[in-house]
């Protein structure tokens, strides 16, 4: 265990099996997540990034137990998740939670928004009845909430209100670490800016640390400390946020953050990524991404890189790329 991380992940991997017939029999699998591997840095907000079927949901819900995995290793705070009772497991749950993608559907539409803050405490015996109601209020008033929306039904809030009772609900156990799964896509980009600027306050002010999965690259370079690129079901590269934004190196990095917009006339154009993503249950031999990469030479075809250090802290699974040299031309 590496005493910098706060949750290291060692070749994880998650299958889901296909299974078809009368009797259900398996006919092959789904490598959702393939041998994945990095850590995460106490107090810091970790990005995931990558195209929608990448697995970066599958990744935060199996950190979480919400999974198996299927072969690998989850260490947090020195203990290895997978070896955990039952009874340990539930008492080291508050300190890992989960924020949804969508506010709403996470809701109760039958409860008062204050009751599902606070339901979790009493369920976990953190706290009595009497103590409940302080407890609520004060979380609230750290995620931007009022003691006047305790009484409130969701259907009362706006969307960008709503996430952040989800928020408050993930907080007010007091967690380590937080998975927030695409948390603004379905915000308004005026409410988007609440929730990362909330973000960044809870990791500043309270030292939680994140997991952030998202495909958008402007706000996880505002938001994130370091970033991973994952493309079906593997990491392509990993770096600081500085790093990654000046000098991306995997192909797929740099065709994600040439679709980022910007103004600047001088801005080099990276070819367009061709096609769609493969299916997970038969991914391309070689590199997943030598189907569509527009570089892509016979070995890429036909051995699978890894994913190595090219520099202090920068991974990169790519044939073409050379230690301390960077993308051939």
């Amino acid at each position: 265990m590496n005493d910098e991380y706060l949750i290291e992940v060692e070749g994880l991997k998650q299958y889901f099996p296909l299974r078809d017939g009368l009797f259900g029999q398996q006919t092959g699998q789904v490598r959702a997540v393939d041998d994945v591997s990095f850590g995460i840095r106490p107090g810091t907000i970790f990005g995931l990034v990558g195209e929608s079927g990448s697995g970066k949901t599958t990744v935060g819900r199996t950190l979480l137990g919400l999974y198996s995995a299927t072969a690998g290793s989850i260490t947090y705070r020195g203990q290895r998740l997978a070896g955990l009772t039952a009874r340990q497991r539930q008492a080291l749950r508050p300190t890992m939670q989960l924020v949804f993608q969508d506010p709403y559907s996470s809701l109760n539409p039958r409860m008062r928004v204050g009751d599902a803050i606070g339901e979790a405490l009493l369920h976990h015996k953190l706290c009595t009845k009497a103590e409940l109601y302080d407890k609520v209020i004060a979380v609230m008033k750290i995620c931007g909430l009022s003691a006047q929306h305790y009484p409130r039904f969701p259907h009362e809030f706006s969307g960008g209100q709503r996430q952040r009772i989800g928020i408050a609900r993930a907080l007010i156990l007091n967690p380590d670490f937080i998975v927030a799964d695409e948390p603004i896509s379905a915000l308004d980009v005026s409410i988007q800016a609440q929730i990362i600027n909330l973000f960044s306050d809870l990791r500043d002010e309270h030292g939680v640390t994140f997991l952030f999965i998202s495909h958008d690259l402007g706000v996880v370079e505002h938001l994130c400390d370091d970033i991973a690129v994952m493309y079906l079901g593997q990491l392509v590269e990993t770096a600081s946020r500085d790093t990654l934004f000046s000098q991306p190196l995997h192909p797929y990095t740099q065709a994600l953050l040439s679709a980022v917009p910007t103004l600047d006339p001088s801005a080099e154009p990276v070819a367009a990524i061709q096609g769609e993503i493969p299916d997970p249950s038969n991914p391309p031999s070689g590199c997943r991404f030598s189907s569509r990469c527009p570089r892509a030479e016979t070995q890429c075809y036909q051995d699978a890189p890894r994913l190595r250090e090219v520099s202090p802290g920068h991974r990169v699974a790519c044939h073409l790329i050379s230690p301390h040299q960077g993308l051939q031309q």
